[in-house]
């Protein structure tokens, strides 16, 4: 809520709506608990290989 630009314009524009930061902060994490839904859920398009995990030199 610091400072992510979208975050704070979500915050302030909610605020405005008359929602309180308890309630705020639980439109958020149920936000961002859909955002990690899927991309756990999605498969991904590309194949990751070993040779894509070892450290660059």
């Amino acid at each position: 809520m610091r400072f992510d630009e979208r975050t704070r314009a979500y915050v302030e524009r909610r605020t405005k709506e008359g929602l309180n930061k308890k309630d705020i902060m639980r439109c958020l994490k149920r936000f961002v608990a859909r955002e990690v839904y899927r991309a756990l859920t999605s498969t991904p398009t590309e194949r990751i290989t070993q040779t894509d995990l070892t450290p660059a030199a």
